[in-house]
């Protein structure tokens, strides 16, 4: 029997060699090579870990966070690139999900019975 962290090992490795992650990883380099995009997915990606941060503290979103929410929000939305990213994160967390509920399936059928 082979060592069950040998074989996430594999597939960590497969996933790397997925189109789907291929073109999640050009996309990253797309905005990565963009200053204005990789500026804009920086503050992004800042403001939704502070708002995670509030949330699993129990501390309300202010109206400042609301309003800042909507203006990045918006500039996001506008950027191809970092929407062109989203997408292609989208697509993969899809076989991420997938892979997932697989390896979670011997825990959901224990408490089926």
């Amino acid at each position: 029997m082979s060592n069950i962290y040998d074989s996430a090992h594999e597939i960590e490795r497969e996933l790397r060699e997925l189109p789907e992650f291929l073109a999640l990883k050009e996309a990253r380099n797309a905005v990565d090579s963009n200053e204005e995009s990789k500026a804009l997915f920086a503050e992004f990606q800042e403001f939704q870990q502070l708002l995670q941060q509030k949330q699993m503290s129990g501390e309300e979103f202010s109206e400042e966070d609301t309003k800042k929410a909507g203006e990045i929000s918006g500039k996001v939305q506008q950027d191809t690139l970092i929407n062109d990213l989203m997408m292609k994160e989208q697509s993969f967390s899809l076989i991420v999900n997938d892979l997932n509920g697989i390896i979670m399936t011997p825990v959901r059928e224990l408490y089926q019975n």
